[in-house]
């Protein structure tokens, strides 16, 4: 049995050029990405950490009223306490996927 050596470089490229292209996307999504989001969530943390430090600042120097500064640090210590609790889960996250058999 003869094979044509045209019909086996036509099947070989098809097979080449299926191998190579991108998978194809389920359409546009809406909203912001989880990079977006998360982006977001980290700068709002920063700024909730800035401005404790910034009323600390201000009660040391009698500028602020006890209860804003009071405020601001408790904002500032339950938000740290929720990026180190995430920061947590990703590493846990990383572990599991790292013992998966492969």
């Amino acid at each position: 049995m003869a094979i044509p050596i045209s019909g086996a470089a036509a099947a070989y490229a098809s097979a080449a050029t299926r191998g190579l292209s991108a998978p194809s996307r389920s359409g546009p999504t809406e909203g912001p990405s989880f990079g977006d989001m998360l982006e977001s969530a980290v700068g709002q943390s920063i700024q909730t950490m800035h401005k404790g430090e910034e009323m600390t600042a201000k009660g040391v120097l009698g500028k602020a009223d006890l209860a804003d500064v009071v405020n601001a640090v408790t904002n500032a210590e339950v938000t740290l306490q929720a990026v180190v609790n995430v920061r947590d889960k990703v590493i846990s996250a990383y572990q599991e996927i790292l013992r998966m058999p492969m």
